[in-house]
């Protein structure tokens, strides 16, 4: 069960990183918005991430979260954002994912 609130915590990261990059491009009311959606999925990131480390190792836990974060957000910046997918950025993503993988197999729990 940590494992899901992991991943869960992981997606609320990419979500909230999302609506930092909506904010910085609306104004006004909608900036407000989406501040606001950041500081909701910044809040839950927060909590699944604390819940999880209950009964994960926090150098596991930590690392995993974060790497589920940073792939979803270059993921979300290559989709939404439409920033650049060339050859190098890809294969460190990859990079990224085997290692988050191992980790969760290497993992006691």
């Amino acid at each position: 069960m940590s494992w899901i609130l992991l991943i869960i915590g992981g997606l609320f990261e990419v979500a909230f990183a999302s609506c930092l990059g909506k904010a910085r491009e609306t104004a006004g009311g909608e900036s407000a918005y989406w501040m606001l959606g950041f500081l909701l999925s910044l809040t839950a990131s927060m909590f699944f991430l604390y819940k999880a480390t209950q009964e994960l190792p926090i150098g596991t836990a930590y690392a995993v979260w974060t790497g589920i974060g940073a792939v979803g957000t270059v993921l979300v910046g290559i989709f939404v954002f439409k920033e650049p997918a060339g050859f190098w950025r890809l294969f460190f993503i990859m990079t990224l994912i085997a290692s988050i993988i191992g980790l969760k197999f290497v993992s006691s729990h």
